[in-house]
């Protein structure tokens, strides 16, 4: 049976690739470790790697109007066109997916170079994403066929972002069971947590949410949808201006959260306010933790534990213009969950933010 063994890379599709690499090298710390476009004798696109531990973003603009990335960033805005997954058997793999009712986008194709091949295949999931399956053991150049090496990043800034940790899609009303049940039937993975709208849920706005995960729990995708409630979720404002479902935000892990939240915040990034209330009863809620409170209360970061032990979190806002796509900054102590005893106080941040936007409408 073929496996699915991590994350590879998520590819952004951007409106202008080189700006996009510059802000997320300068604010995020990512490395530019490689490029491809006409100086690398590809013509259709520029596509840059960015690269921070194992964290790999691929940001591609369209030469022309002739490229997908032309369609998929009028209807969307900047955001993930495909979420890659490294896999055993690439062949294997499309055959399996589409057998159990995938569609399939690209059929099993061998990419060669001079320092080897990478097989590569892609199949449909929610919206517009796909998700694109890889083997590069048989290849030890940088990232792809058609990439170049850039010799030395010197405008990042890093910021100890280590590895993906969850990717998640927003669906539209009443879809999520339909999307758990295809990771179920198509991928082989399992619910691994989930929460409906009476866990879920503020005085305005609810959602329900269900994690599916591959048999080695390493790859986990959310899947949230909306559910009624007084006035629109942000899982409504995402869908309308996303323009379909689509996934709304990719969660980094690091070892040492206090530092790299510090890090980003003087790089500039921007996050979700939090009111100083939440710190109050903080540890009446959580526990004992390692961390200072005041120093967590300072850079906004949110703590929740579980029977395992706790993680720490923190949200940025939209990384774009449209209130679509944001990232999310992770470490885990133990916890195995996603901060659940969080989601009153985020929502309600994503709340303050969306009535400036005018979008926390009946």
């Amino acid at each position: 049976m073929p496996k699915i063994l991590d994350y590879d890379h998520l590819e952004f599709f951007v409106g202008n690739a080189k700006q996009a690499a510059y802000y997320y090298r300068m604010a995020f710390g990512f490395r530019l470790t490689a490029v491809a476009g006409l100086e690398t004798g590809v013509r259709d696109r520029a596509s840059y790697l960015l690269e921070q531990g194992t964290i790999r973003f691929v940001l591609t603009t369209p030469l022309g109007p002739e490229h997908p990335a032309a369609d998929h960033h009028k209807l969307h805005g900047d955001g993930v066109r495909s979420v890659a997954l490294l896999v055993d058997d690439v062949p294997g793999m499309y055959r399996q997916t589409t057998a159990n009712g995938a569609k399939g986008i690209q059929e099993p194709t061998e990419l060669t170079g001079p320092d080897g091949s990478v097989q590569i295949a892609s199949v449909a999931t929610y919206g517009d994403t796909i998700h694109t399956f890889i083997d590069r053991s048989k290849y030890t150049g940088i990232f792809l066929p058609g990439y170049q090496p850039v010799e030395k990043d010197t405008l990042s800034r890093p910021a100890n972002l280590q590895l993906v940790d969850h990717v998640v899609g927003n669906v539209e009303w009443h879809s999520m069971e339909k999307w758990v049940e295809y990771y179920e039937r198509v991928f082989g993975f399992h619910k691994f947590w989930s929460v409906d709208d009476k866990q879920l849920y503020t005085e305005y706005s609810a959602l329900r949410s269900t994690v599916v995960a591959d048999p080695t729990e390493r790859v986990k995708f959310p899947i949230n949808e909306p559910a009624k409630a007084k006035r629109k979720s942000q899982i409504e404002e995402y869908v309308d201006y996303y323009r379909s479902a689509g996934v709304q935000h990719v969660a980094m892990h690091t070892e040492n959260i206090i530092e790299t939240v510090t890090k980003l915040r003087e790089n500039g990034v921007e996050f979700l306010r939090i009111p100083s209330s939440y710190y109050e009863t903080l540890e009446q809620r959580v526990g004992k933790i390692d961390e200072d409170v005041k120093t967590l209360a300072r850079l906004g970061v949110l703590v929740d534990r579980d029977e395992y032990g706790y993680l720490l979190q923190l949200f940025t806002k939209p990384v774009e213009d449209r209130p679509t796509l944001f990232l999310e900054v992770i470490q885990r102590k133990g916890g195995r969950s996603f901060g659940l005893g969080n989601f009153k106080a985020l929502f309600e941040a994503i709340e303050r933010d969306q009535a400036a936007r005018g979008n926390l409408t009946e």
